[in-house]
Parts: structure tokens; sequence; C-alpha cells
């Protein structure tokens, strides 16, 4: 079997025999993989030409959708990954974290469209206004890149490495190349062979190199940005790239790092936590075999508690069952290969030195339907140290597999300054049910991972672990970790986007945005807004309402109706020493009132009121004051129908200016109502 790459709309392979790729599980040869002959430069500037003019031309909902049906897609054909996937050494659930882990976070990042607009850049951050005459304002825009993103991708995760990143780029309008680790690009070819087939991405947006990168690094421009998920060391070297440096690429770093997890002093044995911690870290050493760059590596327990702890986890790792992951009875499978194999042992024998083996055997391990030699399979290997203070190689050198050291501390602040000796991490947890430990264990620790579980009987259930990255958090760490992060939700797609800050008249930014901007001028016509149909609605539709003026029973009849009596509302002997000179309306009267004003009660387009934004009441309106309403269309967001009989409409958002007969501001709010479409056939 000849793995190919996918470059410049075509399926090639490479011109040599390249690098032969085993099987984990029983050492059969699986096939060759090589990009020698593949024109790296021609490659990036396929993705700029051709798959970066299409997508950053598409809207957020575009690319959105477009991020849905892949995942569809893929859902629909994940047994076939399934079947390849256990050649990498994984069982059934460790697949699950790989495939469906990654179409999940396509479906994560194609949800989140509808917090973004139907353009192809986005705001970021609220309006400033520069002028005292409200004529000269600024507003950051978010604008796709020109260039391509690169990912170079780890053996571990051959489809969620891939999926997590494109989930980002794609969103954002950007294209990507993708260079997984060698030794499991075939099962990265399985699914890109599918996501091509599937013709949902546009040409160009998704290009698959199964080799060397060769001198694709020497191509870059500074409009690329640069992924790269691995070992620290060559992460550095990476970085470092001299193309990189002078062209200011940006480089995103999620590096292996030493993750660790810190039993609290209230989690004795017998408590649910102690249970939680002995089953966290059992499960983190043995899914994916402790190839996973959130394993814990570090456990770190009351000095008190070693004895115990490292005994109990002993016992759970004992029962868990070794061998061929297609065997239902196995829980932990090979590792990716035999030169992974190798490189853990010798990594091991570093950590020896400062500690010793309390669970497992170097050279030996029982496996079920699998030659334990012919397969890349270890033992679970627990080592123990009790100086962790100065045993400095236990804080630096990590074996990528399913191997932990455990340590004690004397007291809380020992295990923050532990942790802290891991130099970033991607993840820590703390088992605890001890709110001021939760406290000062993040608080003290925070600054040197990226993420911080705390783990506890109430969270236990849902708890996603401790080494599971989600698609709204960020996943990455500062220091040894990479210092960089990928996915956090909207976070994620900055990454792939340059900010500007744009100023302007307030009008011009109106345009340019494509949200009402303030100081803007408002188009007013006879025809009332809410009597307008989602496509004649434009941005600046205004409408001036008549005035109100508030008396003592409408006070009193709303506090009535609402059982709101609040003293300021309804007490005049209570206000001295307030910021009141008497009774006051209700805020929410104030915008109830101002809604009577400006709302057009015949049936017509506006199907229902969707909800309300950024209310703020300004100054207070007492018995006697007048009210005007000035009522603005300020953003356009369609929806999209879920059912074919569904209405087509979509949600409009208007800017509610309320000002007194002083006309100074009283209150201002932005409220959203569900506007039909007039043409229902067009959506």
């Amino acid at each position: 079997m000849i793995i190919q790459n996918y470059v410049s709309g075509k399926w090639i392979p490479g011109e040599d025999q390249g690098q032969p790729l085993f099987n984990a599980v029983d050492g059969t040869l699986i096939g060759h993989a090589s990009t020698k002959g593949v024109d790296m430069n021609a490659v990036l500037q396929y993705a700029r030409s051709k798959g970066n003019t299409v997508l950053r031309k598409m809207s957020f909902q575009e690319r959105g959708r477009m991020l849905k049906a892949l995942a569809v897609h893929l859902q629909e054909k994940k047994e076939k990954f399934y079947e390849v996937s256990y050649k990498t050494g994984a069982t059934r659930a460790d697949s699950w974290i790989d495939i469906e882990g990654g179409i999940g976070n396509l479906f994560s990042y194609a949800s989140l469209r509808r917090k973004l607009p139907d353009l192809p850049y986005c705001t970021d951050g609220e309006t400033h206004m520069l002028g005292k005459a409200g004529q000269f304002s600024a507003q950051h825009l978010l604008i796709p890149k020109t260039g391509v993103a690169v990912h170079i991708n780890a053996f571990n995760f051959p489809v969620w490495g891939m999926l997590e990143k494109i989930a980002v780029n794609l969103l954002a309008g950007m294209p990507a190349v993708v260079k997984p680790a060698t030794v499991t690009c075939y099962l990265t070819e399985v699914v890109v062979k599918e996501i091509i087939a599937s013709g949902i991405l546009p040409d160009g947006a998704l290009q698959l190199l199964c080799g060397s990168a060769g001198d694709l690094l020497d191509h870059l421009e500074a409009q690329d940005v640069v992924t790269f998920t691995g070992s620290a060391v060559t992460g550095v070297k990476l970085k470092s790239h001299p193309r990189i440096l002078a062209e200011n690429v940006p480089f995103n770093m999620e590096a292996d790092s030493l993750n660790c997890l810190v039993l609290g002093a209230d989690a004795t044995p017998g408590t649910p936590e102690w249970e939680l911690f002995v089953k966290e870290v059992r499960k983190e050493m043995t899914a994916k075999a402790g190839q996973k760059c959130t394993a814990i590596r570090r456990i770190f327990v009351p000095e008190a508690l070693m004895e115990a702890a490292w005994k109990d986890i002993g016992t759970a790792l004992q029962q868990t069952t070794i061998g061929n992951p297609l065997n239902e009875k196995v829980r932990m499978g090979a590792l990716a290969g035999q030169a992974q194999r190798e490189e853990l042992k010798q990594q091991v024998q570093k950590l020896l030195k400062q500690a010793e083996l309390v669970y497992g055997n170097m050279e030996e391990v029982t496996v079920v339907d699998a030659d334990p030699q012919t397969g890349a399979f270890v033992s679970p290997l627990l080592l123990m140290n009790r100086t962790p203070f100065q045993s400095q190689a236990i804080h630096e050198v990590e074996a990528f597999g399913p191997v932990s050291t455990i340590m004690p501390y004397k007291a809380l602040p020992d295990a923050i300054e532990l942790a802290r000796m891991g130099k970033g991490s991607l993840v820590c947890s703390v088992v605890t049910n001890d709110p001021g430990i939760a406290t000062d264990f993040v608080v003290g620790a925070g600054t040197h991972h990226g993420r911080i579980l705390v783990l506890n009987r109430t969270c236990a259930k849902e708890s996603t672990g401790h080494g599971s990255p989600l698609p709204l958090l960020v996943h990455g760490g500062p220091g040894r970790a990479g210092g960089g992060e990928e996915m956090g939700g909207l976070r994620g797609i900055r990454h792939y986007m340059q900010r500007v800050a744009v100023q302007g008249a307030p009008e011009m930014l109106t345009a340019i945005t494509g949200t009402y901007q303030p100081g803007s001028p408002g188009k007013e016509d006879e025809k009332h807004p809410f009597r307008k149909y989602f496509e004649e609605l434009e941005i600046g539709d205004t409408l001036v309402t008549h005035k109100r003026t508030v008396t003592e029973a409408d006070i009193v009849n709303f506090a009535n109706v609402s059982w709101d009596h609040f003293y300021a509302h309804t007490d005049h002997t209570s206000l001295e020493g307030t910021l009141f000179e008497r009774p006051v309306a209700h805020g929410y009267f104030i915008l109830s009132a101002a809604a009577g004003l400006f709302v057009d009660a015949k049936k017509g387009p506006v199907m229902l009121n969707y909800g309300l934004e950024e209310c703020r009441f300004l100054k207070p309106v007492y018995a006697g004051s007048t009210i005007g309403v000035k009522l603005t269309c300020k953003e356009k967001l369609r929806q999209e129908k879920k059912e074919p009989g569904d209405t087509a409409r979509g949600i409009v958002k208007w800017l509610v200016e309320v000002n007194d007969e002083l006309n100074e501001p009283v209150a201002i709010a932005t409220i959203l109502t569900m506007v039909m479409l007039k043409n229902q056939e067009s959506w």
C-alpha cells in the first residue's frame, strides 16, 4: 500500500518508497509514505490562490454550514475509520476520542457561526467614540488572512489532531495544509480521502502531506500561520526556522508537557475523592497507552498517604487488560510503533536514576490475542520518588506512554511549587472537596498551566476528565507546553484573522461592519419598521416615537403588577442618604413603556420578542418626566430552517435609546425580534 499525498487538487504518491509504516499490534507492514517530488512551494501557492480566495469570500454562516455538512458526512463514514484506527494500537475507546472527538470539534465550531455575522469578517470588541461631537469613532475588525494554515501534527491523534485545527481555520476563512506524523499518517489519509470525495470543501481548502515536510517552511509568507503539536525540542527547532523569523509568521506550539495531578489533604482513603483520584490516574495512564499530550506524568500526594496511594493505583492498574484492540476485553492497546517503545524505555531509564519502580515491568508484559514482542506493547509503569525537590529529572524528562511518577508533599504551598517545577503544562488537576484548598491551588498554580480541573464528588459524573481538551476551552499552556493556544471557542479564530483598527465617521463604520454604529444618521420613512419583512429592513432604519409623561399612578401600578415594592419606588420616607430625590420609576417600567411607544400593534412580519441585550439605566425617571424613544435597526442575522416546513425568518437587533424631556438619555438597550422573510422560498 502506497500512502498518497493530496496536493494541488490531486492524489499523488512520493517518487521513492519513503518510510515504511507498520501495524502497531502485530508488526506487519502497512505500506510506505513519501513526499519526495512534491513541489512544496506549489502546494502553498495553490492553497493561497484557490482555497483562500474562495473561503475568505464566504460568510461565517456559509463556512459554519460547510463545517456542519462535513461533520455529518464524516459521522456517517466513521466505521471505516475505526477499521483502520486499531492498527495504530488504539482500542475502540481510544479511537472514539480520536475519531468522534475530532468530528465533535467540527460540530462545535459549526455551531459557533450563530455568534457571528453573515459576513466574511466580524467586529472585535466595542466601538470607541474618539470625537467630542460624536463624528469620529473606531472599531476593531477581524479579517481572514490571505495565507494558508500549515498544521504539523503529532502521531498520537491522527484524526482529532487534524480536525480540531482545520475546524478553526476553516471557520475563520483560511485553507490548510496538514502534515500528520508519518508513523500514523495512513489513518489521516483515509479520513482526508472521505473529505475530498464528499466535495463539501472548495478546491484548495485542504491538502495533505504524508511524509517529510521537506522544504515546506522555506516557502512561508507573512500571511501564513504555522501550528505545531509534538515534542518541545522539535517545536523550538521549527519555531526558530529562518523563514518563520524573517517573515514574522505566527507560530502556535502545543508541546508535550509534564502534566500533574495533586491530591488534596482532605481526600483520604474512604472518601469519594480518593476513589476519583485512583480512577483518574489509572484512566490517564492507560488511555491511548499513555500517548496523550495531556496524560498525567507527575502525581503529588500528601506525605502520609504515599503508601496507600501507590498501592491502590497499582491494584487498579493490575485490572487493565492489555493486548489486541480488536478483543473486546482489552482496555489498553499498543504504542504507535516499535520506535516509540524503544524511546519510551530510554526515557524511563533516565527517570529510574531518581526513582524506583513500584508497579509494572520494563521487559515483560502479558497481552491478549497478540505477541508482546512483534507488537509495540508495554506494561503500565508507576514510579515513585521520595525527594521531588531534589530530583530535577522527574520534572524535566517525559516518558511518552503509560508512565507516571508519584511523589509526596508536606503542605499545599509545596504542592503548588512542585506543580510549577514542570515549567509549564497543558493541564493540571487537583482532587479535593475543600473550596479553600481548590482556591489556593488554582490561584497559586494557575500561572503555569493552560487548564486546571478541580475534581470532586459533585462534578465527577459530568466531568470530561483530566486529559480531554474541549473545543470551547483553550488548549495549550505556558513555558514547556509551548506558550500557545488552540481552540477556545471564538478565541481560536483570531489566530487566523488579522485584527485591524478602523477609524472614521460613524456612518462609514456602519457600512463597513454591517452593524449600526452610534452617531450614524438614521433612515426614517413613513413605513413603521415593524411592518417591514426581514429582507426589507436596512441597517439604520429608524423610528422616533411620540412622547409619554410618567405619572405617580404608573409607578404605583407597576409596583402592584410586578410585585416589585423596592423602597426606592414606593417609600417616600426612606430616601434620605440615597441617590433619589423622590420615588423613582422602575427601570423595567421605563423599558416596558418604551416598548409601548415603539411597538406597532397590528399583526405583521414581526413574529415575537426574542430577547434583550446590553440594558442600562442611566438616569432616574420621576413622576412628571416625559420620555420618548429612538428605535434603530442595529444588526440582522438570518436563522436556518430546522425543519422543511419552518417559517423562513431572521433575528433583528434593535438599538433602543430612551431620552427624557431634556433630551438626556435615561435608558439604553438592545432588543431582539424574530422577523419573517417575505420570500419564503429564498432561504
